[in-house]
């Protein structure tokens, strides 16, 4: 065990909030826009989109609301299915569930751990027909509407491969890019490759507002709807007219001058989670059977959060907790859930069972030292000793 002096509780990954955040929240406070009428939640949502390279940006509440909100207006509904990947934060599966569509579920890559585009391509070649420049599934009757690919910790999968297979079956893409703001393929920003992306700043994010999402387009149909339906489907303020059903998914002023605060910062922290991505690959390659995520050579990641791969998995997780160090698992896979058990799974292997039973994520904030990574390093060292 690491000796007891230098025993401090070493988080997961936290908030880094060392700019403007107080200045631009303290305006909000003194001036009175708090809630979701202000100058920051516009001002967020520009930066957002502009950094991604998207026309369009529209907050709300959280990333999951977003990807609900991008459910909605696709029309999805309970004829629909939505093709999710097994490994993935539970929000992508409930936001086809809200919108009451049935999710099917598809294996990942063993080294990305990315949606598979093979068992992805296979799967729609093999069981589905078109009907009325519809994908229909055979097994179902039912419309394959939309794929959502999940950029699982800032990686991507090959996103000009997957747009070449949905448009080749007529299917809706909306990336759930929550944990990928700073990551690119060729160049080309995470989000902005389907009909909508949707990020996430909760308060392990890359960046933070606390609680929130940004929707990004380059439709403006889709944006203009987007911000009309997470405001209640508000026509006119003064007389209280609604012309359809809406949602209570607006983002607050005081929230979004923390967003604007941090993305402001933005590249500075992108630049120190690639520091610590390098410095844990660097000191624990070659320890035991660890592996780290498969990051193709298109791919620039944020690196949002470092996971890898050990057989030793519930070994190091118990070394590190009492060490003080918090680290996680991954993800349960969607099929293994009680609510999405009866689900369609797709799978050859079940890869999703094994990377979730083997890879465990360890502490990525940005504020980290280098003698609080040799703390975490030489702890997972000790176990393989």
């Amino acid at each position: 065990m690491i000796e007891e002096k230098k025993k401090t509780v070493i988080p997961l990954s936290i908030p880094h909030l060392n700019g403007n955040e107080w200045d631009y929240v303290k305006e909000c406070i003194e001036t009175g826009w708090v809630s979701s009428a202000g100058s920051y939640v516009t001002t967020f949502e520009n930066k957002v989109a502009e950094y991604a390279g998207s026309q369009y940006g529209i907050t709300a509440v959280n990333g999951t609301s977003g990807l609900h909100l991008a459910m909605h207006m696709l029309g999805v509904n309970e004829d629909d299915h939505v093709l999710v990947p097994n490994i993935t934060f539970i929000a992508s599966a409930n936001a086809a569930v809200y919108t009451n569509a049935e999710p099917i579920f598809l294996d990942v890559d063993p080294n990305t751990w990315q949606l598979d585009l093979d068992i992805l391509e296979s799967f729609l070649n093999e069981n589905t027909t078109q009907e009325d420049e519809q994908c229909i599934l055979e097994q179902t009757g039912m419309c394959i509407k939309v794929i959502m690919p999940v950029h699982v910790l800032g990686n991507m999968c090959d996103m000009p491969r997957l747009m070449e297979i949905a448009n080749k079956h007529n299917i809706h893409v909306v990336e759930d890019a929550s944990e990928s703001l700073g990551s690119y393929w060729k160049g080309q920003h995470s989000g902005t490759f389907g009909v909508m992306g949707v990020f996430s700043f909760n308060g392990n994010k890359i960046i933070t507002t606390g609680g929130g999402g940004v929707i990004v387009t380059n439709d403006e149909e889709h944006a203009k709807r987007a911000k009309h339906l997470s405001t209640q489907s508000k026509v006119d303020p003064e007389t209280y007219f609604h012309d359809e059903i809406g949602f209570n998914y607006r983002m607050v002023n005081v929230l979004a001058a923390i967003g604007v605060a941090q993305m402001e910062q933005l590249p500075g922290i992108i630049k120190k989670k690639k520091e610590i991505d390098a410095y844990y690959r660097e000191h624990l390659n070659g320890v035991g059977d660890i592996r780290f995520q498969k990051v193709e050579d298109n791919v620039d990641p944020n690196c949002w959060l470092f996971t890898f791969y050990s057989e030793k998995q519930k070994e190091i997780l118990a070394a590190l907790k009492e060490n003080k160090i918090i680290a996680r698992p991954f993800w349960t896979p969607m099929n293994q859930l009680p609510m999405f058990i009866e689900n369609i799974y797709v799978t050859k292997q079940d890869h999703s069972k094994d990377i979730h039973l083997n890879c465990l994520s360890i502490p990525s904030s940005v504020n980290l030292e280098e003698e609080q990574l040799k703390r975490v390093v030489e702890v997972i060292k000790q176990v393989f000793k």
